[in-house]
């Protein structure tokens, strides 16, 4: 059985983009548990609360549950869930799991080839990173549930159905003249910029094109609160901060707050400007909550 495919096809909710990332998210967390101790059995009631933080964290911004992944991953045959009664889950409710002692952990096989195979776990961890979070995020989350990643092997599998553009960075950043489109950092080691990134508005995970209307130049400060959620961009390309961020810090208020309702800094003359398109994606899937108002002029 291939189990880097079979983990790479989680069936998901799915609609227009529609970020789910549910699933993967639990598997994750099973595969740093299972890394920890291959034999641990995960109850519901003990990991409820990691995995509502996880989803919270690393999830779209609308209200979800982690019973949902708990009970509906078993149909994946990757996962399997026991009860105080005997095998099988009760449900996908937050009180029968609950009460009837619900326990997961990943399928007997997976386990299996798991054990065989030391190198399959991080293949699908990072198969799974890819396939549903950009790259920014993939060392935090990692260290969010416990995994211990090794540096990827030569020549490993890719499971990604597509392949990135490398030219990529290179547009975005010209298109922007190598300065950050939400503070205008523009910093350089003699003639190589530093620190500065091209970021995604729609995931490359979520079939955004390797395109610069799908693109900003930010440094890494900004790229990590733009995939993390803090920072949008409107449709009249104008900067969004959330209201759920909270900082009293001097360095808070000026890298960040003081953003809001700030126009972007470029694209330069001729070059395409981020699309509306991608803007109404990245604020209704990854921003969270409402943005700030504008100071007023």
């Amino acid at each position: 059985m291939d189990w880097l495919e079979r983990t790479a096809k989680l069936r998901q909710w799915t609609r227009s983009g529609t970020r789910a990332p549910h699933k993967p998210l639990l598997l994750l967390y099973a595969l740093g548990r299972f890394q920890e101790d291959a034999d641990s059995e995960l109850r519901y009631s003990a990991v409820e609360d990691d995995l509502r933080q996880l989803l919270t964290e690393y999830g779209p911004p609308n209200k979800t549950t982690p019973a949902y992944p708990f009970h509906h991953l078993v149909s994946d045959g990757v996962w399997e869930v026991r009860t105080d009664h005997g095998p099988g889950s009760p449900g996908s409710g937050l009180r029968e799991l609950r009460e009837s002692g619900a326990t997961g952990r990943l399928a007997p096989e997976l386990r299996n080839a798991l054990r065989r195979e030391p190198q399959l776990l991080p293949r699908i961890a990072r198969s799974l990173l890819d396939l549903h979070f950009p790259p920014s995020l993939h060392s935090e989350l990692s260290e969010a549930v416990g995994l211990d990643l090794e540096p990827a092997e030569t020549n490993r599998r890719s499971t990604a159905r597509r392949q990135r553009d490398r030219r990529m960075r290179e547009l975005v950043l010209t298109a922007y003249e190598y300065q950050c489109a939400f503070c205008g950092y523009d910093g350089r080691i003699g003639t190589v910029p530093v620190g500065l990134e091209a970021a995604h508005v729609r995931w490359w995970a979520f079939d955004g094109p390797d395109a610069v209307e799908n693109g900003l130049c930010l440094c890494a400060l900004h790229h990590k609160l733009f995939d993390k959620g803090v920072l949008g961009v409107d449709d009249k390309h104008r900067i969004l901060v959330s209201q759920r961020f909270v900082g009293h810090s001097p360095a808070s208020r000026d890298h960040v707050i003081t953003l809001t309702g700030r126009p972007l800094v470029g694209p330069q003359p001729g070059a395409r400007p981020v699309a509306a398109d991608h803007c109404s994606w990245h604020t209704s899937q990854v921003f969270h909550g409402d943005p700030r108002p504008a100071a007023p002029a």
